[in-house]
């Protein structure tokens, strides 16, 4: 089996467990576990998760008590091992997988505030990149990542003459500014285009094609995470 023995984590930012995003977690959960693969599935808002960045992240004395600069303290933290036990957690499970799965719905062009968090806090310096040590040298480096979005608009909306603009183009940040920065290889986004008004047998449709894709996602080449792929020539 093709993803026997690999480690895949998917961070699902969802409220409902029936809901779309719910089935698609599930049915990559499914499909992962039936090829052998050992899964992790951290459910933010089932986990409460802290997206604020505080200084409640560091658990030992601030280098500088006077100016709290949070990523100065936080990458101070990182090499004393002096960061808050929820961001080690998250961080252990990012430093064991293979594959990262982020699955979300998307909020006005990007993720949900307690994905942005998770983003912020546990993708800290030291751990996820350093300076330098960033983008094709990131320290994640050797993992694949892949977001599986939802929309509210049509894929029609999302194209390039459409009233929303080329669905590429919001990904830009994400993929490239935070994932392609922490070294990660991005493998093409899973974009499931307005389940809410979609009929019943095209959701399943939809649900059906990731779990379709699930199967050879270990053979998938990552896209050329570089302006023209988002922006064109």
């Amino acid at each position: 089996m093709a993803g026997l023995g690999k480690k895949v984590l998917i961070v699902y930012a969802h409220q409902e467990p029936r809901s779309f995003n719910g089935s698609l977690k599930d049915v990559a959960v499914a499909e992962l576990g039936r090829q052998g693969c050992s899964i992790t599935v951290s459910d933010l808002y089932a986990m409460d998760f802290e997206p604020r960045a505080t200084r409640n992240d560091i658990t030992g004395t601030l280098s500088n008590p006077e100016t709290f600069s949070y990523g100065v303290e936080v990458y101070e933290a990182y090499k004393k091992a002096a960061l808050s036990s929820d961001i080690v957690q998250e961080q252990k499970k990012v430093q064991e997988a293979d594959l990262v799965i982020f699955q979300f719905p998307l909020y006005w062009f990007s993720v949900p505030a307690i994905l942005k968090g998770w983003m912020d806090r546990v993708l800290c310096q030291g751990f996820a990149f350093d300076l330098p040590g960033f983008y094709d040298d990131g320290f994640l480096k050797g993992k694949s990542a892949i977001l599986s979005l939802t929309t509210g608009g049509t894929a029609e909306m999302y194209s390039k003459t459409g009233v929303s603009g080329d669905v590429r183009y919001f990904l830009w940040p994400l993929q490239h500014g935070a994932l392609h920065f922490c070294g990660f290889k991005v493998l093409a986004p899973q974009i499931s285009f307005a389940p809410e008004f979609a009929s019943e047998e095209e959701r399943r449709g939809m649900v059906a094609s990731w779990a379709e894709r699930l199967k050879t996602i270990w053979k998938e080449e990552p896209i050329d995470c570089r302006p023209p792929w988002y922006f064109g020539q």
